[in-house]
């Protein structure tokens, strides 16, 4: 564990150091985790996704054009750096963000691409949950888009981007509020966080219909698609850890781990199997997606590593007291 820890730890990298730091140990000093919050942007992948953004706050083609080409517009770059420890502290994550909600912004009160007839709840959660982790909780727009969550949620507890019934994969609209402090939920957002986490539970993360082999490929940047991992953060993160429906997702976790600790990255999305290979159903629109990626496929992943190992911290099976500080892996490696 202490070798996964330095792994992590390593300065090459620093949001992954800074979200160790962050989520992992629990006894780093505020000052030395503010300044490792500063190195976010510094190198590494945060770097890298900043150095290609356009001066107007965009990336790729256009200020209007946020969403598309999938993965590699603005929409999907902000939900990356989302994921990735940077806030709107940066000037440049600030300017984006502005486009991103001056555009997405929908009368109805959720967030969509401009000319929807009306939010897709897949959108708004993906957006609102980005634009928490970025700082911005109390902006009115995110308000309004969480309240849009509360009021689009499927009888059944779920949510769906189309349809009438909720659906795993709609994992979005429930991770919106896990990144929510939760001192500022209403009881109908509490309520419906319930109602949303029983969805998930009473289906043991995966069950619906036949096995479905994306959900249980992890894979990162997480954009719009589901896997357990993904369900077992949000969930795990909402409190339900010590929920005994849980088990059959932890246990498909836990095989998934190598011998040395660490996870690998199975896919940068789901329907993408190790090969690259597209299933056969998204004949003829593969030339759609251009997916984004910024580790190795069949690879040790040290985002899928800390995912998981911060979800066994919350289910109590990780000890950061085991583990050397991160100002000490750092020494040793000037």
């Amino acid at each position: 564990m202490q070798d996964v820890l330095s792994w992590l730890l390593e300065p090459s990298q620093p949001a992954i150091r800074y979200l160790a730091m962050r989520d992992l140990l629990e006894r780093e000093s505020p000052e030395d985790l503010e300044e490792a919050k500063q190195t976010v942007a510094t190198k590494g992948w945060v770097a890298d996704i900043l150095s290609r953004q356009k001066p107007e706050g965009y990336w790729r083609e256009n200020e209007e054009e946020l969403y598309r080409p999938k993965y590699l517009s603005t929409n999907w770059m902000l939900l990356a750096l989302s994921d990735l420890g940077v806030t709107r502290d940066d000037p440049r994550v600030e300017t984006a963000c502005r486009l991103w909600l001056d555009t997405y912004s929908r009368p109805d009160g959720g967030f969509d691409t401009p000319g929807a007839e009306q939010s897709e709840h897949c959108v708004t959660g993906n957006t609102a949950r980005a634009l928490i982790k970025f700082g911005y909780a109390e902006e009115p727009r995110v308000k309004s888009a969480l309240d849009y969550l509360v009021e689009t949620q499927k009888e059944d507890g779920g949510w769906h981007c189309f349809g009438s019934t909720g659906t795993l994969d709609a994992w979005e609209g429930l991770s919106a509020f896990a990144a929510y402090p939760r001192g500022k939920w209403t009881r109908r957002m509490k309520a419906t966080v319930e109602r949303g986490c029983e969805f998930y539970l009473e289906r043991r993360l995966s069950k619906e219909g036949s096995r479905y082999e994306p959900w249980f490929r992890f894979h990162f940047p997480y954009h719009y698609y589901y896997d357990i991992l993904v369900g077992l953060d949000f969930l795990s993160a909402l409190g339900n850890g010590g929920d005994k429906r849980m088990q059959l997702a932890v246990t498909h976790l836990k095989a998934k781990r190598r011998k040395d600790g660490k996870w690998n990255l199975d896919a940068v999305h789901p329907d993408l199997n190790n090969g690259g290979r597209w299933p056969a159903w998204w004949k003829g629109r593969k030339r759609e997606f251009h997916p984004f990626r910024v580790e190795q496929v069949g690879r040790p992943s040290k985002m899928i590593t800390l995912k998981a190992l911060v979800v066994l911290k919350r289910l109590g099976e990780f000890e950061p007291d085991t583990i050397p500080s991160s100002s000490t892996v750092s020494k040793s490696k000037k």
